[in-house]
């Protein structure tokens, strides 16, 4: 492959394949990496009985977790280190019990080595339970040798 230039597509799943190899919070999660590309990532999960809270739902911190992991797969498609600087989330709607939530991450802005990303958390049925927005900060480092 030396010589050869990787398509953003490549460079994307290079870098997600790099990543989810120590990604251990998103496993420990139940959460599969469904899709990636230049700027996007898709990442779901079944809700499970230890991810419910007292009130019978999806805890909001595992949906935000979720909701991460796919800003984090959509902001590092580049082959560079990128971290959060700050994350928001509003819940619409309760996840239950035994529900596939998808966190479908897609890029708004890329400035500098910043950047903004919104993330819709939909159920199975494709029911709105929560919007994130990620502010990304862009680190020393790569994913991989590009060359």
């Amino acid at each position: 492959m030396e010589g050869l230039q990787l398509s953003p597509q490549e460079i994307a799943e290079r870098s997600s394949a790099a990543m989810w190899a120590r990604d251990d919070a998103s496993k420990w999660l139940g959460a599969t990496l469904d899709a990636v590309g230049p700027g996007t990532a898709t990442v779901s999960m079944t809700v499970q009985e230890h991810h419910t809270n007292g009130h019978d739902i999806c805890h909001g911190g595992f949906i935000f977790t979720l909701a991460d992991s796919a800003f984090a797969f959509a902001c590092n498609s580049y082959n560079q280190i990128v971290v959060a600087q700050q994350n928001s989330i509003t819940y619409v709607a309760p996840g239950r019990l035994g529900d596939r939530l998808t966190a479908g991450a897609r890029e708004i802005a890329r400035f500098g080595r910043s950047g903004i990303y919104d993330v819709s958390v939909t159920d199975q049925d494709g029911r709105l339970i929560a919007e994130f927005r990620g502010n990304s900060r862009q680190i020393a480092g790569q994913h991989f040798q590009d060359s």
